[in-house]
């Protein structure tokens, strides 16, 4: 291949090059000790050499050599593993180059004219692109060593360690879109390594005996240890990342979509940098997660409250202006983008360096100052600005509804349909007022006393730090929260600290229409919200009345509506009915999106993946931040498995419900590591109980009686008790207080970390579940072994993960609750691999009609069960079964009519009307009296057997089943017994198809003749004549060998199939 030129010394590479052949410019050299028959020591130490110092060269055995005459410098232009590869490139360079570079006179010259020819080369082989960072050349290398294809792309590689047997082996560490690959060559001994992302199940740092800090790579089978990075936490964010995107792309089951920030961008290591970035901006701040990051700025934002600057960094996204201080706490600023006027940029002067001025609604008005390339900033920001007013002028203009000239009311209505218009009316109508404002009679005084304080508070900091999406979000803003937010200001905060207000004004009418349309449905979603209507805030008022129900119920139906992926899922209407209590119905509804959306993004589907996820990072931090508890504990797996029911309800099952509202304002404020930092605090304030607790219920019992005892600082006024018995209550205020205080450094970055890496955990967990439950379900109805099961699952599992690979990138094949299915190109690969029975150039065509005819249900797709039981039929079943499947494969559905065969044996010559003669030994009877007593037995076992009976086998499709079986006996070890024996059973059955076509019309000779046919039992009868047909059957196979050879070359032969027809297509 052609290699970016690239400088090398002509002493230093004469020292460990032998030069093949040689021009007036260019030089062919092959590498010391390669291909030497004496050499052996040269070839390992330079092996060794390569290996430790040299990646580039120690891969390549021949290279070509620019070197032009009287100069001390050569430049390597092409490589190759093999002497052919080379010459290719050597002819291509005395055809078209060599007479050329005889005109130049100036050395300089013959090398730019060179480079840029072999530059543009490259160029044209990729189409164009970079190479970023020399990886092509050592794509290639990988490529030829592991026999992956092209379009497995290497992202990244790192020099390390691999320990074998507390031997450390240095080589080089490649990461490509699919794989984890090592290589090393030491001393003679060369060490692959090739694990697929799919496969693995944990990535962590760990220790190996005086080795302090490893990067252990686990499988289902064994873990590998790497060691000696330059950069330790690059290599593993890099292996963190590519196998979550792998697992989210090979287990369609999870419900787990990829970032649509890698959905459209060719995966490269810049672009897994990137992705990280913008995880981390949309986790701080809190924003949707279609957002991308488009330029990120160091500046400073005048602070009216500090009366000053105050240095940050600003963020700007698609829709989006965000500013974070540089010191915690100070400040964060979240502009929205429809909330902008303009952006414009002031004069600068020497103590408003490079002024950008973002004017907002409300007449306010935010400025930044030495902002870095303000220009092409600004310019980007308007451009941004301009499309978002056109998008919102288009949503606008297609849902305005026109205004009706006649009027929708008819002149005349039914006595009898008075009632059920009403009551259709009444669930129809969207609220408009929080459903508390419905319910609740007088307020006591001495609250009404406290929501005026908590009021007061908030106007003076309205008033300060300005009111609205736009508002300065300080440390002062938490305390305020962590106090308890007012009732009649809670539903509007809540809006704006989510930004669920920008959704809601940017959709009008939406909520409308989707109530409108959903509640005309009837879904599956739709059943389960009425069935769980009743059971949300069953205690409180507002859910005893109609009224109450109807609003629930239009705001899950129109959530199920606006997003089917989720749907409805249980614990949405505990959440949803604590939001509108506080919110308005359509308030209600954006803040549902918000939370299912982006604060807590893959909660809520079938497999509450997300909640697995938190639940399993949950445990970590319990480890490693409550350690006490952990020793007291061994096993806190049970402690943390109650955190999936805190999670899922944000607390508001296992609380009290003014409390449970508590948590619900800071989770709005902070986001969700207020829920890990609150549950991190309930246990350990339960330390030293939970420690004395007998066993696990009793450990739950203890939680559960503890947060039901976290009281509100109002509800100790209720009552003239309340003071005697308030030291046995804990007040949330004082609970979220000390989560602050002692885990408040968890940060949302550091959650996103140790999401990525636990997901691959509950994803594999998840994978083995699936799998359990295929295996369970096929384990009764095959004889199969439960080891053979799952080999055959694993290996119809790497057969998917193949074509997710390197297919057309639209795999109609996917996962279901049984396994894996294939289309028919996987499933032609799984047949041609562990089909006893291999029928040779006709195997295609068998694969074919197979897999027609177990494609029952034509979804034009294969079950692990289907693929199963046609396995065990040929594997276990006895010869009678096996035949009738053949028979099946010749007759439709499975042979279709438009089947064109050109073999001869499709003439009707081939009909005889030669007499057949059997010579049997020992003076055995004709073969006539056999097959009679043959077909009684065959009838007396039709009568027993209740399949039904199939169709006669005409002549053209005998003659396919013919052909099969010939192909059938092709290679095996009594191949002559065999097509003897098929011979005598072929003549045989020709016969009596004769017979047949001659007696079937009627007496006389004018009577029309009968159709050629024979049957089943007649096929059946004529085989059991010839004992090395039946032993051929009747041959035992090991499908667990069968299988474990096919494993050793599946990825390479698949691959290059895929690769052939990625190429031909």
């Amino acid at each position: 291949m052609w290699l970016t030129p690239e400088e090398v010394p002509v002493k230093s590479a004469l020292k460990l090059w032998v030069t093949e052949k040689s021009n007036d410019f260019f030089l062919l050299q092959r590498r010391r000790g390669h291909g030497d028959t004496g050499g052996k020591f040269t070839g390992m130490l330079v092996g060794a050499l390569d290996t430790v110092l040299d990646s580039n060269a120690r891969v390549t055995p021949f290279r070509i050599v620019l070197q032009v005459p009287c100069s001390q410098v050569s430049w390597v232009i092409a490589s190759g593993a093999s002497l052919e590869e080379v010459k290719t490139h050597w002819c291509w360079l005395e055809v078209n180059l060599l007479d050329s570079l005889s005109v130049f006179e100036n050395k300089e010259d013959i090398t730019s004219f060179v480079n840029g020819k072999i530059k543009g080369l490259i160029a044209d082989e990729s189409g164009g692109q970079p190479d970023p960072e020399g990886l092509r050349e050592v794509a290639v290398r990988l490529e030829q060593r592991f026999g992956l294809p092209q379009r497995e792309k290497l992202i990244a590689q790192y020099t390390c360690c691999l320990w074998k047997s507390h031997v450390p082996r240095q080589g080089w560490l490649h990461l490509t879109h699919n794989h984890l690959a090592f290589y090393s060559y030491l001393l003679g001994k060369e060490v692959k390594l090739l694990l697929a992302w799919a496969d693995v199940t944990g990535v962590e740092r760990a220790s190996v005996g005086r080795v302090t800090d490893v990067l252990r790579v686990r499988t289902r089978a064994r873990q590998r240890d790497f060691s000696m990075f330059l950069s330790m936490d690059d290599a593993m964010a890099t292996i963190t990342q590519l196998t979550d995107l792998a697992l989210r792309r090979v287990l369609p089951t999870a419900g787990l979509r990829t970032p649509h920030t890698l959905i459209h961008t060719p995966l490269t290591k810049r672009a897994l940098d990137d992705h990280v970035l913008t995880q981390d901006v949309l986790s701080e701040f809190g924003l949707p997660r279609r957002e991308s990051v488009c330029e990120v700025r160091v500046c400073a934002l005048w602070t009216p409250y500090l009366r000053s600057h105050t240095h940050g960094t600003l963020v700007t996204t698609d829709t989006y202006l965000c500013f974070s201080s540089r010191e915690p706490g100070v400040c964060v600023l979240i502009i929205p983008l429809s909330e902008v006027l303009s952006v414009e940029k002031a004069e600068t002067s020497s103590v408003l360096p490079d002024p950008v001025i973002v004017s907002v609604r409300g007449r306010r008005a935010f400025q930044m100052v030495g902002v870095c390339e303000r220009d092409t900033l600004l310019e980007a920001v308007t451009e941004r600005l301009r499309t978002l007013r056109w998008r919102h002028a288009i949503y606008k203009g297609q849902h305005t509804q026109p205004t009706p000239l006649i009027s929708t009311t008819p002149y005349y209505t039914f006595c009898y349909d008075t009632d059920r218009e009403a009551e259709k009316s009444q669930r129809d109508i969207i609220s408009t007022r929080p459903l508390i404002s419905l319910s609740q009679s007088q307020m006591p005084k001495h609250k009404a006393v406290e929501e005026r304080r908590k009021e007061v508070l908030w106007d003076g900091r309205f008033e300060e730090f300005g009111r609205g999406v736009h508002m300065f979000r300080t440390a002062c803003l938490h305390k305020l929260v962590a106090m308890g937010i007012p009732e009649s200001l809670r539903g509007e905060l809540w809006l704006t600290l989510s930004d669920a207000s920008s959704e809601m004004a940017a959709h009008p009418g939406y909520y409308a229409e989707l109530v409108e349309r959903s509640l005309a449905e009837i879904t599956v979603a739709t059943d389960e919200i009425e069935r769980d209507l009743h059971r949300s805030l069953p205690e409180h008022p507002a859910f005893q009345s109609e009224s109450g129900i109807n609003a629930l119920r239009r705001v899950l139906r129109a959530y199920a509506h606006h997003n089917t992926h989720i749907g409805y899922c249980q614990s949405m209407n505990i959440l949803a009915s604590v939001l509108l209590l506080y919110a308005k119905e359509e308030e209600a509804f954006w803040l549902l999106v918000t939370v299912c959306e982006r604060m807590l993004p893959d909660y809520f589907n079938r497999q509450v993946i997300g909640a697995q996820v938190d639940q399993s990072v949950f445990e970590e931090l319990l480890r490693e931040r409550v350690p006490e508890l952990c020793v007291s504990v061994p096993d806190v797996c049970a402690l943390a498995s109650v955190s999936l029911s805190w999670f899922l309800t944000l607390f508001l099952s296992a609380l009290p419900l003014a409390s449970g509202v508590c948590v619900l304002d800071a989770f709005f404020c902070r986001g969700a590591r207020v829920i890990f930092q609150l549950a991190l605090a309930v246990l350990h304030a339960n330390t030293h109980t939970l420690a004395a607790s007998t066993d696990e219920g009793h450990a739950l019992m203890i939680l559960s009686s503890f947060l039901e005892q976290v009281k509100h600082d109002e509800e100790d006024c209720v009552c003239a008790e309340a003071a005697a018995g308030s030291a046995e209550h804990t007040h949330i205020t004082t609970l979220l207080k000390e989560a602050y205080e002692r885990f408040g450094d968890i940060s949302a970055k550091q959650l996103e970390r140790l999401r990525c890496r636990h997901r691959i955990q509950v994803l594999q967990s998840h994978e083995d579940t699936i799998k359990e439950n295929a295996l369970r379900l096929v384990t009764p109805e095959v004889s199969l072994s439960a080891e053979e099961l799952s080999e055959l699952y694993d290996f119809i599992k790497t057969e998917h993960l193949i074509s997710v690979y390197w297919g057309d990138g639209v795999c109609v094949s996917g996962v279901c609750s049984e396994g894996y299915q294939l289309d028919l190109p996987q499933f032609k690969s799984v047949y041609s691999a562990l089909s006893p029975w291999q029928e040779g150039a006709h195997t295609d065509t068998v694969a074919r009609r197979t897999f027609t005819l177990l494609d029952q249900n034509q979804r034009n797709l294969l079950t692990f069960t289907q693929i199963t039981h046609w396995l065990d039929m040929l594997y276990c079943e006895e010869l009678n079964v096996k035949i009738r499947w053949l028979y099946r494969l010749h007759i439709p559905p499975a042979l279709m009519d438009s089947e064109d065969d050109p073999s001869p044996l499709k003439s009707p010559l081939l009909s005889t009307t030669r007499p057949l003669h059997v010579d049997r030994p020992n003076g055995e009877s004709g073969y006539e009296e056999q097959l009679k007593q043959m077909l009684k037995d065959l009838a007396k076992e039709k009568e027993r057997d209740s399949e039904k009976p199939l169709p006669p086998m005409n002549q053209r499709e005998f003659i396919q089943f013919c052909k099969t079986l010939s192909n059938m006996f092709h290679g095996d070890a009594e191949e002559s017994e065999l097509f003897q024996a098929i011979a005598m059973v072929t003549s045989l059955l020709l016969q009596i198809g004769e017979a047949v076509q001659c007696g079937g019309g009627g007496a006389g000779p004018e009577a029309p003749r009968a159709d050629w046919t024979v049957s089943l039992a007649q096929i059946l009868a004529s085989l059991l004549t010839e004992a090395p047909l039946v032993a051929f059957f009747e041959r035992p196979a090991d499908l667990r060998a069968r299988i474990a050879a096919a494993t050793q070359r599946q990825y390479q032969q698949r691959a290059a199939m895929l690769e052939f027809e990625h190429g031909s297509g």
